[in-house]
């Protein structure tokens, strides 16, 4: 099936955030009511594209997996458009070390698998809403991802549900130095 879209942006083989950083650039030569269709490979695009179109107030109209390859397809509500927020509530990397807490790793189950701090629990952020269930409300718990651009939109998700001690990990585990712990 062929959907019509008026413009088509190639973020195959990037990695979180590249294909939000594209997107957001593309939507902003988009005129009202267009559509973008975004082409990419990261299997994390599908949850952050959803969440990042919601936070600024464009339409996510839905994905396509065709052949590996996910195809978002997002319409640009430029009337509707509210300004990017980011999520107030961060903390230093080398800060969550010896608190009490829960460190929740919202990037993809493979990326968990072939490196994560100690303790921390795995809830791809594509999953996040369906397994809210699974977290405690009265913890503090510390949101990361590779870079901080996916556990900022995680926490603003959070927050939305009820959940008032969270705190966005910066800059993520890109710069993390600790011992890294495999579940393979």
């Amino acid at each position: 099936m062929t959907i019509k879209a008026d413009f088509q942006l190639d973020a195959k083989g990037l990695s979180c955030p590249m294909p939000i950083v594209k997107t957001k650039k593309a939507m902003a030569e988009l005129a009202d009511g267009q559509i973008l269709e975004v082409s990419a490979t990261d299997k994390g695009s599908k949850a952050d594209i959803a969440a990042w179109a919601d936070s600024v107030g464009h339409q996510y109209i839905g994905t396509i997996d065709e052949d590996a390859v996910l195809k978002h397809y997002i319409r640009k509500c430029a009337q509707d458009t509210v300004g990017e927020k980011t999520f107030e509530s961060t903390i230093e990397l080398q800060q969550i070390q010896g608190r009490d807490g829960l460190i929740l790793d919202v990037r993809e189950e493979a990326e968990f698998a072939f490196g994560h701090i100690e303790g921390a629990k795995s809830i791809p952020m594509g999953e996040l809403e369906a397994r809210l269930s699974e977290l405690d409300k009265e913890q503090e718990i510390y949101v990361i991802c590779r870079t901080g651009a996916r556990s900022d939109l995680a926490a603003q998700k959070l927050v939305a549900n009820g959940f008032t001690k969270v705190f966005n990990v910066l800059p993520g585990m890109t710069s993390w130095t600790g011992e890294l712990f495999k579940t393979i």
